[in-house]
């Protein structure tokens, strides 16, 4: 028995994720073909998920064979969402997204939160999470993740350290006390959410705030590394110097004579009047930054470099130095011409890694989530 269960979760959970991941709504017999499960099997398997919320009906379509029309599938709205949250040394936010990809809150608070308290910190992102959750209309929250700008160790759980908001060994949950939480790097939500939206491909994605944080996607799936904490691209030294210091946001504003507790506006500003100090400026950053990005695509092997961040911001004036960089860096880019792309995740990708990490979960065994839900 405990077999056939094991078997008929599985099978829920194939189906419920082709759904929610098909480029455009799938039937029940494309289902059927898509999975390799039998038709019976599907009908069986898509009408559980119907009665349980997790999907919906569309109207029927004619397709060009006889028979009865087609019952497109989607992710049913508005009905089981997940929490990203995130602290990042220039703001504090929450995102809660459901299970068809549509935000149903998003609140963002900018401040300055270098050296700040952690506990003032998370108290504010645990009123900002709670106003959220209050206002949500009969809708299941599946958990919540927690983006953070550090070292976070995957295993116990403590924010390790931090460097640019001055905090180390932070024990995060504790202070939250929110139940099932979990956290993770702020860098590696964003490429979780970045790979969400490209549907796969392996890339180095680079995310600028006022650190610089990266990840790796192979096939599609991150790779965090023993501990979680691969990806620290900002650490890498360029020329004897830690690249934050280089291409960090402060360092470009510094370099550019702009106030470094100013905002990336005035710099993008100052770029749009062809400002000399800001194109050099700019220009010196994206050029530490191609020169760390090749030493780590030398070992990953992929062909393409994402810029997130400041520097999806900045890409129209990083690009050109940055490709520059992985063309007379990368060993193998005479023969495999190495592709830079700006993100396409959107303004906050962690905090939208950290909701989709949320859901797949309950894509990942939807059977045991409807279990664990039911009152």
């Amino acid at each position: 028995m405990a077999r056939q269960e094991q078997m008929r979760d599985q099978n829920l959970a194939v189906a419920l994720r082709s759904i929610v991941e098909a480029v455009a709504p799938l039937s029940r017999a494309q289902v059927a073909a898509q999975t390799g499960l039998a038709r019976a099997t599907v009908t069986g398997l898509v009408d559980q998920l119907v009665d349980a919320g997790l999907v919906r009906e569309l109207e029927p379509t004619q397709t060009q064979r006889a028979g009865r029309p087609a019952v497109p599938l989607v992710a049913q709205p508005g009905t089981v969402a997940g929490i990203g949250m995130e602290v990042n040394v220039d703001y504090l936010g929450v995102l809660v997204l459901d299970l068809s990809g549509q935000v149903l809150a998003e609140h963002v608070e900018f401040d300055d939160l270098r050296d700040s308290d952690p506990a003032t910190v998370l108290g504010r992102l645990a009123q900002i999470a709670d106003d959220a959750v209050a206002a949500l209309d009969r809708v299941t929250v599946a958990g919540s993740v927690l983006a953070l700008p550090g070292l976070v160790d995957r295993v116990t759980g403590p924010l390790r350290f931090a460097p640019r908001l001055g905090w180390r060994d932070v024990d995060v949950l504790a202070m939250l006390e929110r139940p099932g939480l979990r956290l993770a790097n702020e860098a590696n939500l964003a490429a979780r959410a970045e790979a969400h939206e490209r549907r796969g491909g392996s890339f180095v994605y680079v995310s600028g705030e006022v650190g610089i944080g990266g990840a790796i996607v192979l096939d599609g799936e991150l790779f965090r590394g023993r501990r979680g904490w691969s990806g620290e691209i900002g650490h890498i030294q360029v020329d004897g110097v830690p690249l934050e210091e280089q291409a960090g946001q402060d360092a470009m504003l510094r370099n550019a004579g702009i106030a470094p507790t100013g905002r990336l506006e005035v710099l993008l500003g100052a770029l749009e009047s062809r400002d000399p100090d800001a194109e050099r400026a700019v220009a010196q950053a994206g050029r530490a930054l191609g020169t760390a990005l090749g030493a780590a695509v030398n070992v990953v092997d992929v062909d393409e470099v994402v810029l997130g961040g400041t520097f999806g911001r900045l890409y129209d004036h990083v690009r050109g130095p940055v490709q520059e960089q992985l063309d007379a860096s990368v060993i193998f880019a005479p023969w495999a011409p190495l592709t830079v792309s700006r993100a396409r995740a959107g303004a906050h990708p962690a905090m939208k890694g950290a909701a989709l990490a949320v859901l797949s979960g309950v894509l990942a065994d939807p059977g045991q989530w409807l279990r664990d839900s039911r009152p």
